[in-house]
């Protein structure tokens, strides 16, 4: 039960990233450019094809939880830069404040995630826990 859970749980996690690699950011390239032009970011049509790759292969990487370490760094990357740029709540009032606050605290809270897959992995129905199982005993 514990295995499916974790899986289940991995496939829920990372939808919201690579439904935005691949549902807005990848058809929408040139739209997303600009808006990112408009928010300050730095060299964004650079930035946008490096969020995409990280993006896709971190949310791979933690489905199927191969190299998943790695993958959720990749995903805490791309959250400490999107949150910064596009939900910087102290720059607004009012109810904008309010909700670019709750999607700050929402990135928080998968930051959080990303954080536990890096110290844990992501659990026994992973790949990285199937090659460990299948490693040599180095007794």
């Amino acid at each position: 039960m514990n295995a499916a859970l974790t899986v289940v749980a991995r496939l829920m996690i990372t939808a919201i990233f690579l439904m935005s690699a691949v549902g807005n950011k990848i058809p929408n390239y040139s739209g997303v450019v600009k808006y990112m032009e408009g928010e300050g970011v730095p060299a964004p049509q650079i930035l946008l094809a490096g969020a995409i790759v990280f993006l896709i292969v971190g949310s791979l990487s933690v489905i199927t939880g191969f190299k998943a370490r790695f993958g959720a760094g990749l995903l805490a990357i791309f959250l400490v830069a999107a949150t910064y740029y596009f939900h910087d709540f102290w720059n607004f009032t009012g109810q904008d404040q309010q909700q670019q606050m709750i999607q700050f605290l929402k990135n928080t809270g998968l930051f959080g995630t990303m954080l536990f897959f890096m110290a844990n992995g992501t659990g026994p129905a992973s790949l990285d826990n199937r090659a460990k199982l299948a490693a040599p005993s180095t007794n």
